[in-house]
């Protein structure tokens, strides 16, 4: 009888220890947010802008500091793409960064959000590395923790594009997932991000993992640090494969928050 308690408590013991390893292994730590729980512009201590053309022959000029494409109301971040002249384009929207501001490695980010929908539209949730202007793209490593084109309205696409691996080359490591109407509701958008792999989510069903196959900075750039994009495209090599429907502007994409987890100890 003695022995039968005796293993019974060294069971339970076990099954204690492996709950407690589990539930370390699975505990992140907030360790930075947006909550949009002010009124205005984003904040600029967390937030700068990308301004004009940037690539991709996307058709809206990015503007800075315009309350028009970029700001904070009733709890909302709302990044809006317009109709209008504006430094010789026909569209104006806006693309908010993080860079010079704060950079991770490693880490779960959530993005909260609700997408615009519509041909022309592409929408954006993603991370570069903050070496970009040093050794140019795609080497510094990009996660592209969320894209959506409204021609395809019913699929959310995560991919990673580093040197070895992306689309100029056809190399690119990345999948999607299917939703009915999803730019009805809010979504969430996330990664997890770890020294062998990146783990992509929508509603915390798991669609892709990106592995580290070689520690060769052509395959991982993903050891160094990175920093946040949220943007609202028009048009493009992706986002106008099939025109732009001027009579839905003006698009908002709408962020409900953004949250940034690291383990204990990071």
């Amino acid at each position: 009888m003695r022995i039968h308690i005796y293993l019974i408590l060294i069971a339970a013991f076990m099954l204690s220890s492996c709950s407690s390893e589990v539930a370390q292994e699975d505990s992140w730590q907030l360790i930075w947010s947006d909550e949009f729980d002010y009124n205005g512009l984003p904040d600029p201590a967390k937030w700068a802008y990308d301004v004009g053309y940037i690539a991709n022959n996307e058709k809206q000029y990015y503007t800075e500091s315009r309350l028009e494409n970029a700001r904070v109301e009733d709890g909302y971040l709302i990044i809006e793409a317009r109709k209008e002249a504006w430094e010789d384009f026909d569209y104006t929207s806006a693309r908010l960064v993080t860079r010079d501001r704060q950079t991770w490695t490693y880490g779960r980010f959530e993005v909260r959000a609700k997408v615009p929908t519509g041909r022309g539209t592409w929408p954006a949730v993603w991370m570069l590395g903050e070496n970009i202007s040093e050794v140019g793209w795609p080497a510094s490593g990009e996660i592209d923790i969320m894209e959506y084109v409204g021609f395809d309205p019913n699929r959310f696409h995560g991919y990673v594009h580093t040197s070895a691996f992306n689309h100029t080359i056809g190399t690119q490591k990345g999948d999607s997932i299917e939703f009915e109407r999803p730019w009805e509701n809010f979504h969430l958008f996330a990664i997890e991000w770890f020294e062998d792999r990146i783990d992509f989510f929508v509603d915390d069903i798991k669609y892709f993992t990106f592995e580290k196959e070689s520690s060769d900075d052509d395959v991982w750039p993903f050891d160094k640090p990175h920093y946040l994009l949220l943007n609202l495209a028009i048009g493009g090599n992706w986002g106008g494969q099939e025109g732009i429907d001027d009579s839905l502007f003006p698009h908002q994409f709408v962020v409900d928050y953004v949250r940034i987890y690291q383990k204990e100890g990071r």
